[in-house]
């Protein structure tokens, strides 16, 4: 694996096509467009239905990306699951694809489990992939996991696997969490799972931000991380925070789905993998007014 990545990074949205399989036409379209808004690859996230998603699926749409020429030294695909074998094979494959790092979800089926077992699991993923390439960067998500990530667990890890334990993603929502990881740990970079929380991470370290909102407004993030000692910094970012509150009205996965398609002028891409639901009509009107009030485009991105 390259260098440790950095900066503004998207949880890739995954289009579906009319029979719920991953549409990779509109997929790579989507990833290309990101990139050249200077935009990471966090595919396999959270609002990417990775968990909607199966291990063939997920090592599909990665073998798709290498061939197509994308750039995987900007992408840190998800590869955490509940069972350890799948958490192995995924984070495997996304190191013999030269991906910058891999997102670990803990696994989350279980409640309340120790350290210990949490330790234990990250551990053997890192043993059995055997590879001194490997970067890990752990996502940390009790709102949806219901498992966190601690601090003593995260000094553990540190000092058992130096150099592939690398960072972190939190999205607790918490920024009191996010400052004391800051605080607390050298050479581990964290990425707040917001960019209401970029300009103050970055006034304190951080690596960047790992964000839903990116899919559809990466390139205002981006400047942002590019310009954050600016005098305008926080007008940059309470205008960043606005659009986010706004957008984090709606459903989000189905939201930013629906901001892609009545940007491209393809309502197709508002399709859902179930139990989740695309917005309905009166959701997506209201949306639609919502981007006119901010004047919003995606500058470049067409159709695919």
């Amino acid at each position: 694996m390259s260098d440790k990545i950095r900066g503004v990074l998207s949880p890739v949205v995954t289009p579906f096509d009319a029979d719920l399989q991953p549409d990779t036409t509109r997929w790579l379209a989507h990833c290309r467009w990101l990139l050249s808004q200077e935009c990471g690859l966090a595919i396999f996230g959270t609002n990417s239905e990775a968990n909607s998603l199966s291990v063939a699926e997920r090592r599909m749409l990665l073998e798709t990306a290498a061939d197509a020429g994308l750039d995987t030294d900007r992408m840190m695909p998800g590869t955490g699951a509940c069972a350890l074998p799948e958490a192995v094979e995924l984070t495997r494959a996304a190191v013999e694809a030269g991906a910058a790092g891999v997102l670990m979800l803990p696994p989350f089926y279980y409640k309340g489990v120790s350290d210990d077992g949490l330790f234990a699991h990250f551990s053997e993923v890192i043993e059995r992939v055997g590879d001194a390439r490997l970067r890990l960067y752990l996502y940390h998500i009790p709102p949806v996991a219901q498992v966190p990530v601690s601090l003593d667990l995260i000094e553990r890890l540190l000092d058992a696997y130096p150099g592939t334990i690398a960072g972190i993603k939190d999205s607790s929502g918490d920024w009191s969490n996010t400052k004391a990881m800051l605080d607390r740990f050298e050479n581990f970079d964290v990425f707040p799972g917001s960019e209401e929380f970029l300009l103050e991470g970055l006034r304190h370290g951080a690596a960047g931000c790992i964000s839903a909102t990116a899919n559809v407004n990466p390139g205002a993030i981006h400047a942002l991380f590019e310009a954050w000692t600016a005098g305008d910094a926080d007008e940059r970012q309470a205008e960043l925070t606005r659009f986010r509150k706004a957008v984090a009205q709606y459903p989000m996965i189905p939201a930013l789905k629906a901001i892609i398609g009545l940007s491209t002028d393809d309502p197709d891409w508002g399709r859902t993998r179930p139990p989740l639901v695309p917005l309905d009509e009166t959701q997506r009107a209201n949306l639609a007014e919502t981007l006119k009030e901010f004047d919003f485009t995606m500058p470049g991105r067409t159709a695919a």
